[in-house]
């Protein structure tokens, strides 16, 4: 398989993505602190660049809401924020949500989140089968064990 050229990011063709940063996994995920201020600034970063966030919760029974610290509290336009129960991000929720106004443009995504080797992985890699570039923020991501991360 040939490699691809990784584009570089622009507004207009970039989405910020936040993946289960919820208030469940506050007391055990390693480097939480870290995670959380990492996906509020880019959901803030979002909003002030006008670039389409999308933001899911997995299973909100069990894992509760996200974390206040990413605010999802105002009116922004291109928000989508639902929840899921697998562990990708990319279901058929979102995968037509894709096609509407706010985020037919995406090109490329901005990815932050829980857990590193399990729902993140998975949206990066179905993301990347999809044709999107992919660029993972490292310090906005982690998961229960260290070696995971």
């Amino acid at each position: 398989m040939a490699l691809r050229k990784v584009a570089r990011l622009q507004t207009e063709t970039t989405a910020v993505f936040v993946c289960d940063v919820q208030e469940r996994f506050r007391s055990i995920i390693h480097k939480m602190g870290s995670v959380v201020q990492i996906a509020s600034l880019a959901a803030r970063s979002a909003q002030i660049l006008d670039m389409p966030l999308v933001v899911s919760e997995h299973y909100t029974k069990a894992f509760g809401k996200t974390v206040s610290e990413v605010d999802l509290t105002g009116s922004y336009s291109k928000l989508f924020l639902y929840e899921k129960t697998k562990f990708s991000m990319v279901t058929d929720e979102l995968v037509a949500a894709l096609e509407q106004e706010n985020l037919r443009n995406t090109k490329s995504v901005i990815l932050t989140g829980l857990e590193a080797h399990v729902c993140v992985q998975q949206t990066a890699l179905d993301l990347i089968d999809r044709g999107y570039d992919v660029h993972l923020l490292a310090d906005g991501t982690s998961s229960q064990n260290t070696y995971d991360r």
